[in-house]
C-alpha cells in the first residue's frame, strides 16, 4: 500500500466518508483511516438518531434503500400541549447509510484502512504533513482531515479545536416495537419526527420519538449538564434513568419492547467553533463541532462541512500545490456562509430555550399555533425578528437571567 496520498482523512463517519467520496470523484488519491474493524463497522459508532430532510437527501443523492421511514410532519410537544408542522423528512438506518457512503467512496477510488486508530499528526517545519496511526505506522499527505468527532486527536494536538466539557450534550436512544404512535392523549406521531421539551423528562435538553414505520420508533433523550439541568434534575438519576422514567410514565410505551442490539449512545458539543484549520489541515463534522444547535441534527451539517473541506482541498491541490494556513482558511469562510450561517444567533436561541421553564414551553406551543406558518423555520434559521415575535413581557426575568449567565460565562 502507498504511504503517500493527496488527502488523508481520519474517521469514516458521514463527514469523513462524504469528504472522501467527493475528493475521490475528482481523481485525488484519498485514504480514510477508521478505528473500527470493517466486519463490525459501524457497531461502535452507530450513534445517530438519523432524522434528516429532503434537502440533504437530494444534495447528496442518498438512496431510498437506507431510509427506515419517510415522515410527513414535525411535532413539538410541551408538557401539556403540542404543535404540528407539515414537513417531509426521512429517518435513516444510520448503519446502512454509513456503509453506503463507504461503498460510494471506494467506487470513486478512495482507499479505506479499517482497524486503524489515528493517534497524532506528523508536523514538519510547522506544517501538517501526515498522521501516525496504530502505534508507529505513518502515512503522508498534502492535506490531512480530522473527522473523528469529539475525540479529535489530530485537531486537539494541533490546537485547532477547543471542545468545552460544559458544552457537551450526551444522549441515549433505543429502538422499540409496540409503540402506540397515535395515542388519543397526544398528537398523532404516525410518520412524524417528534421532539418534546419537558424538563421533567430531559432536564436541560429534550426527548424524541421518531416513527420508523408500523409500531416501531426510535425513542431517546439528550441534555447538556447546564444550569437548567442542575435546577430540574432528579437526585441520583443519570441519562438512562431519565429514559426509563419516560418509558414508564408515557402510555405510548405501555406495550413497547426494546429491539435487541438497537441501542445508540453519543455525545456532541453545542458551541461556536473557533479555529478550524491550519497549515495542511482541516477539521470537519463533529470535530469542529458542526451540529444544529436547536434540534441536534448533525448529518446534514456534517455532510456540508465535508463538501466545504473537499472544495478547499481541491483548490489547494489544483495547479501549484499550496496548503498554507491562508489557503486552508477558505474552509472557514465556506463553513460560516454555507454550512452553518448565523451560528452565533442560533446558539443564543438554544441557550435561551433550554433555560425556559416547563410552563413557558406550553405557552410556546400556543404561540406557534397562532403564528405564521413559517415562524418556526425562520427561528431555526437564526432570524432574531421571528424569535422576538414569541417573546412576552413575562419573559423579562428569564431574559435578565440569561443576560447575567452570558456575562458570567
Amino acid at each position: 500500500m502507498s504511504d503517500r496520498f493527496d488527502v488523508v482523512i481520519a474517521g469514516a463517519g458521514p463527514a469523513g466518508a462524504q469528504c472522501a467520496r467527493d475528493l475521490a470523484a475528482r481523481d485525488y488519491e484519498v485514504l480514510v483511516l477508521e478505528t473500527e474493524p470493517e466486519a463490525e463497522f459501524p457497531r461502535q459508532s452507530n450513534k445517530s438518531t438519523a432524522g434528516t430532510f429532503p434537502s440533504m437527501m437530494a444534495s447528496f443523492n442518498v438512496p431510498d434503500e437506507v431510509v427506515m421511514n419517510f415522515t410527513e410532519t414535525v411535532v413539538l410537544e410541551s408538557p401539556n400541549d403540542h404543535f404540528v408542522r407539515d414537513q417531509p423528512g426521512a429517518v435513516l438506518e444510520f448503519a446502512d447509510f454509513k456503509r453506503w457512503l463507504v461503498a460510494e467512496g471506494r467506487e470513486n477510488g478512495a482507499e479505506y484502512r479499517f482497524d486503524s486508530r489515528v493517534s497524532k499528526p506528523i508536523v514538519e517545519d510547522g506544517e501538517t504533513v501526515g498522521v501516525r496511526y496504530d502505534g508507529q505506522k505513518e502515512v503522508y499527505a498534502d492535506v490531512v482531515v480530522d473527522a473523528t468527532g469529539p475525540a479529535a486527536p489530530l485537531a486537539k494536538d494541533l490546537g485547532v479545536t477547543d471542545l468545552k466539557r460544559e458544552r457537551q450534550a450526551i444522549g441515549v436512544e433505543y429502538e422499540f416495537e409496540g409503540v402506540e404512535a397515535d395515542h388519543p392523549d397526544f398528537a398523532d406521531c404516525t410518520d412524524a419526527m417528534m421532539l418534546r421539551l419537558d424538563h421533567d423528562l430531559a432536564p436541560g435538553g429534550y426527548s424524541w420519538l421518531f416513527h420508523t414505520g408500523e409500531d416501531t420508533a426510535k425513542v431517546g433523550l439528550c441534555y447538556i449538564q447546564n444550569d437548567s439541568h442542575r435546577e430540574y434534575a432528579k437526585e441520583g438519576m443519570g441519562i438512562d434513568d431519565y429514559l426509563e422514567y419516560w418509558l414508564e410514565s408515557d402510555p405510548r410505551f405501555e406495550n413497547a419492547t426494546r429491539l435487541d442490539g438497537k441501542q445508540h449512545r453519543g455525545s456532541a458539543h453545542i458551541q461556536q467553533p473557533g479555529k478550524m484549520t491550519t497549515d495542511g489541515f482541516i477539521a470537519i463534522g463533529d470535530t469542529v463541532p458542526t451540529i444544529d444547535p436547536l434540534w441536534g441534527e448533525g448529518i446534514h451539517k456534517g455532510m456540508l462541512s465535508a463538501r466545504a473541506a473537499a472544495a478547499t482541498a481541491d483548490r489547494a491541490l489544483t495547479g501549484t500545490v499550496d496548503t498554507s494556513a491562508e489557503q486552508m482558511e477558505i474552509y472557514n469562510t465556506l463553513w460560516h456562509s454555507d454550512v452553518a450561517p448565523k451560528m452565533n444567533t442560533r446558539l443564543l436561541m438554544t441557550e435561551l430555550l433550554y433555560l425556559t421553564p416547563n410552563d413557558r414551553y406550553d405557552r410556546l406551543m400556543a404561540d406557534l399555533q397562532r403564528a405564521d406558518g413559517d415562524t418556526l423555520a425562520k427561528i431555526n434559521s437564526g432570524d432574531r425578528l421571528a424569535m422576538r415575535d414569541l417573546i412576552h413581557l413575562g419573559d423579562l426575568p428569564l431574559m435578565v437571567r440569561f443576560a447575567r449567565e452570558r456575562l458570567g460565562s
